[in-house]
């Protein structure tokens, strides 16, 4: 009994710990589940989105081991990510507690589904990756996956969370963003340079500084006096606007959005049970609790033209720092003693927040276009977000590494679930040099998920600003990704309909050829094109490896020419590595 009280001092962390300034009051004491789980006859492991490590999980306990560390599934706003081998374990924005295991004669998954922190260790058995899952709170609700075929695995996690949304088309275009474009005269310049240049582009963005003092879904009239004939006159030519919406509301009862959901009480409670407040990039801020079904109805309610004001039906959504971020709160996020509809505590559905804001982001859409599918992109997400939004890789950094950990981590993001994915060109933070950004250009125009993005210290990247031949190299990125769209769209259309992921790994396509099972410099676009980016500077030769069992030809576009003998060829810089595939596949 004295222990169950803790008055002796010895059970110090379990009913109560702390973590810098901030105190988790614990009330209900220690209550993490755990269990171990073998995937027999397998090398390899995969999954556990979202971080930065390689596509193959490295162990985590043993020899070798980059740091024995677990794998932890925690959504967080993470600064400038690292990708180093030491780091790349971390969480980051989204988590999905799916781990899938393939050898040459079979294919397995586990779906973990729990929405508090959890932590997974890997290290190598006997003929076998051991593994061992523990998540703070909740109960043990495992779904086991296994087939011959990772085909089928994927099937079998699609009737679990479901598939993919089918996008409305124009979301497969080239997406034009920067933190910010200042007013509607920028707006203007910057969409017809596009024009002026002959680039192909579809959707344009607006990031935080177009509202009114961070006061979501409004404008600001001094910078964008005419927000509907600005997104109308877009509209002419086809093309789109995004805005940010993001969770935090700024406390401020001149503020409808605040102070209707204050009235209603639909905020996020503290401990205590009055409404929690912290700080985000308006100050002082509360948060809704998507959570409850009224709260989703109250939110996709604000997104009806007559609350509104400035929207059109040519406008879409991004949501952003949804894990949620606080700036003020233990490691940049809620507190875990936090409490949600039906007194529900945070600990146990910290994952889940972002799932639930474009859950009720996606009704509001419907709302405003019945009928129409909707365009949303999240930061954060969970297993089944795909029902719901597209998802980007975060606040990437303008270097070459980082080029290179995009292929592995959109892998990981495509094989769990996560399919309309792709990484910000160029890289969020940073200035790139006109190499990188050419050659990122090339990378993602085959990735589901096309976006240009930079922070608001950086310089301005617009393609047409480095020079004539950069301009060339970029606008012929652009078009071969508008030559794959039927393609692409196709494989968006497999995806809703059978679970099966836009971009994927070799083997998934040559599921018996061992040298592919840790490859994740390379990446297969559906059934047909295999695409090997270019990752360093200075780069004009490149190996590639071409499966056997299929006959290989160069995919001839107006950026690429043909590359030569399967295995290798010239890579000069308007050119990379994109093979298609004809015929049967066998075995390599």
């Amino acid at each position: 009994e004295g222990a169950l009280e803790d008055v002796t001092g010895e059970n110090d962390g379990l009913w109560e710990e702390s973590f810098k300034a901030h105190r988790d009051s614990r009330p209900h004491g220690p209550a993490s589940v755990g269990m171990d789980v073998d995937f027999l006859a397998s090398k390899h492991v995969y999954g556990l989105s979202e971080r930065a490590s390689r596509f193959s999980l490295p162990n985590t306990k043993g020899e070798g081991v980059a740091r024995d560390e677990p794998y932890r599934l925690y959504n967080l706003d993470v600064f400038e990510y690292d990708v180093t081998p030491d780091r790349a374990h971390q969480a980051l924005y989204g988590a999905v507690p799916l781990m899938l295991s393939h050898a040459a004669t079979h294919s397995a998954g586990l779906l973990w589904l729990n929405g508090a922190e959890t932590m997974i260790d890997v290290e190598d058995g006997e003929g076998s990756k051991r593994t061992h899952w523990f998540s703070e709170s909740g109960v043990i609700d495992m779904f086991v996956l296994s087939s011959s075929s990772p085909a089928e695995v994927q099937g079998q996690y699609a009737q679990l969370v479901g598939t993919q949304f089918l996008p409305p088309i124009f979301a497969l275009g080239y997406h034009q963003c920067r933190w910010n474009y200042k007013d509607e005269a920028d707006v203007r310049q910057v969409d017809g340079q596009f024009d002026e240049h002959d680039l192909p582009y579809d959707v344009l963005w607006l990031d935080i500084e177009h509202t009114v003092g961070k006061r979501y879904m409004t404008w600001d009239k001094h910078l964008f006096p005419n927000p509907e004939q600005m997104q109308e006159d877009l509209a002419t030519r086809g093309r789109k606007m995004v805005v940010i919406i993001d969770p935090h509301l700024k406390a401020d009862n001149s503020y409808a959005v605040y102070a209707d959901a204050k009235r209603q009480g639909l905020f996020v409670k503290n401990k205590d049970g009055g409404d929690f407040e912290g700080h985000c990039w308006p100050g002082a801020s509360s948060w809704l609790d998507y959570l409850s079904p009224q709260v989703r109805d109250y939110w996709a309610s604000r997104f009806l033209p007559s609350n509104y004001q400035g929207s059109t039906t040519q406008l879409y959504t991004w949501n952003d720092m949804n894990e949620p971020s606080v700036f003020n709160g233990p490691e940049i996020t809620m507190q875990k003693d936090l409490l949600h509809h039906k007194g529900v505590e945070h600990r146990d559905v910290h994952n889940l927040y972002g799932f639930y804001m474009t859950m009720a982001t996606q009704a509001g859409q419907q709302l405003l276009r019945p009928g129409r599918r909707p365009f949303i992109l999240s930061r954060a997400f969970y297993a089944g977000s795909q029902r719901y939004a597209a998802v980007w890789t975060g606040d990437n950094m303008a270097r070459w590494d980082h080029l290179e950990a995009a292929t592995p981590m959109l892998l990981q993001l495509s094989m769990t679930g996560i399919q309309f994915c792709g990484a910000d060109v160029g890289g969020f933070f940073g200035n790139p040099e006109p190499e990188l950004l050419v050659r990122w250009y090339q990378s993602a125009a085959y990735t589901p998920f096309f976006r240009g993005h930079a922070h608001i210290d950086t310089k301005r990247r617009e393609p047409w600003l480095f020079g004539d031949a950069v301009t060339n190299q970029v606008r012929n990125a652009l078009r071969s990704r508008y030559r794959v769209m039927p393609y692409l769209y196709s494989l968006f259309h497999h995806a809703h309909k059978t679970g099966q992921p836009i971009m994927r790994p070799l083997w998934m396509e040559f599921p018996k050829d061992e040298a592919t099972f840790a490859m994740d410099d390379a990446f297969m676009l559906g059934p047909a094109l295999l695409v090997k980016p270019v990752v360093n500077a200075g780069v004009n030769n490149l190996d590639v490896y071409l499966p056997g069992g299929a006959e290989w030809y160069p995919f001839k576009a107006n950026l690429y020419k043909e590359v030569g003998t399967p295995g290798g060829g010239e890579q000069k810089r308007g050119f990379m590595s994109l093979f298609k595939g004809g015929g049967a596949k066998g075995d390599a």
